[in-house]
Parts: structure tokens; sequence; C-alpha cells
């Protein structure tokens, strides 16, 4: 049987000038800055608009840039590093959280949920949810599952709902001693509540990070926090938790 070799392919033309704008993007904008219109950007390029609409929106995929109704094309923030590391595990709540709590009610979680709790699948646990923002604009969503057994000291007299609930649900969170924390992460696409708090279409790319807090040898929280594709990307070290960096790498996820 004979063999046949693929013919090589010269680089198209929006791919090397996504290149070159990618470049220009570091050394000549700031995050958040408002690009020239496509009239003019073609122009200084050299290239046709449909060439170029090409190029933004390969560099849009990429998390490089957003395109804001009403205000253009602009800059985006470096993006959000979803750290899976070795390093001290700690409770959602504590001092170094930068999730924002927004909410907190009582209510039966799904069945997987349940079963990943230990809890009766018509036993309510608290639902808190959280957010999180880098440089003004929404990048993750969570939801964190909380057994009434993980918080027995919980009154509902003093923070009866609210982000104020949510507060104190973390609050007592704290006093168990944390055996050890386990994450998984999976490839999804926003829902219609995801996407409306991430400021994305239903359909968008998400990252999904479920987290298992174990106590006592059993699970005693569950997060799942939803992040957007195109604004993190997953590292991998000895650091726990989630950091932001504001450093000049661009690569992909």
């Amino acid at each position: 049987m004979g063999t046949t070799q693929l013919e090589s392919v010269p680089e198209p033309k929006y791919w090397h000038l996504k290149t070159v704008l990618s470049q220009a993007l570091d050394s000549e904008f700031s995050v958040g800055e408002i690009l020239p219109n496509e009239r003019d950007l073609a122009a200084r390029f050299g290239v046709a608009r449909a060439t170029l609409r090409q190029a933004l929106e390969q560099l849009e995929l990429e998390g490089r840039l957003q395109r804001r109704r009403g205000v253009g094309t602009t800059v985006a923030p470096p993006r959000m590093g979803v750290s899976l590391g070795t390093g001290p595990h700690t409770w959602p709540g504590g001092p170094d959280d930068a999730w924002k709590p927004v909410d907190c009610t009582t209510a039966v979680p799904p069945a997987a949920v349940a079963e990943a709790l230990e809890t009766g699948r018509d036993e309510p646990v608290h639902i808190v949810r959280r957010s999180r923002v880098s440089h003004g604009r929404p990048v993750a969503a969570e939801l964190l599952y909380v057994p009434q057994f993980s918080v027995p000291e919980l009154s509902g007299i003093d923070a009866p709902s609210g982000a104020a609930r949510a507060r104190a649900v973390l609050r007592e969170l704290q006093r168990p001693a944390l055996e050890r924390q386990e994450n998984a992460v999976e490839l999804g696409s926003a829902g219609a509540d995801d996407a409306k708090e991430l400021d994305r279409l239903p359909g968008a790319p998400v990252l999904v990070v479920t987290t298992r807090f174990v106590a006592a040898g059993r699970t005693a929280a569950l997060s799942v926090a939803t992040y957007r594709a195109d604004t993190c990307r997953l590292t991998f070290g000895d650091a726990g938790g989630v950091e932001i960096h504001t450093g000049p790498q661009r690569k992909a996820s």
C-alpha cells in the first residue's frame, strides 16, 4: 500500500494577523482600553475587514479581547488561573478567600449532590451562592452545598437570609478540622442561570471545578464552581486555591 504526505499549507492570513494584533495588544494597549474601529484597524494593517474580523474573533475566543455591546471591543484582563495544587487546604470563606457571598437558601440538593454528601435525598442542605469578579467583570459563579450536620451551631435568628446568612454558614464551616479536599475538573457549557450571572450566552464554554471538602471522614461540603472558559486557565503546582495572574501570560488554555 502506498503512502501519501500532506502538502505544507501556508498560514492563513487572518492567523498571521492575529499574531500581529496580539503583539500590538501587549505593547500598545492596556486592560479595558477600547480598540480603534474595524475600518481604521483594517487600514493600519493593510487587510480586508473580513480578514480582520476573523482575527478579532479568534482573539476573543482566546480571551484576549472582549466585545461589549454599546462600548466596542476592549482589551480583556489576563486570564485567571485555577490552581489545582498540593498545598495547604482551607475551608471556603477563609481570610484569603476572594469569593463574594451573594445569597444562601435551604433546599433539597440535586440527587448527585445528595449522594456525594451522603444525605437523604429529601434532606435539605444549606446552599451558599458566591461570585468571583476580576477587573470588574464576573468570571465565576459557585454553589456551595453544606449539610446541616457540618454547621450544627448555626442560628437562624442572627442571619435569617441573604448574604448575611451565607457569611454565617461560611463562618460556622471553619470550626471542624479539614482533613483534605479533592478537586475534579471538566469542560461544560453554561446553562441559563450561569450564563446570566457570568454575562455570557447560554451554551458558552465553561470550566466546572467540583471540590469535595472532607472532615471527620465524611464530605462536609461540596463546591461546584463554574468559570468562564475565556477568562480562566488551569495551573498545576504546589499552591492551592485560586490565583489571579496579572502578568503578561496570554496563552490560551
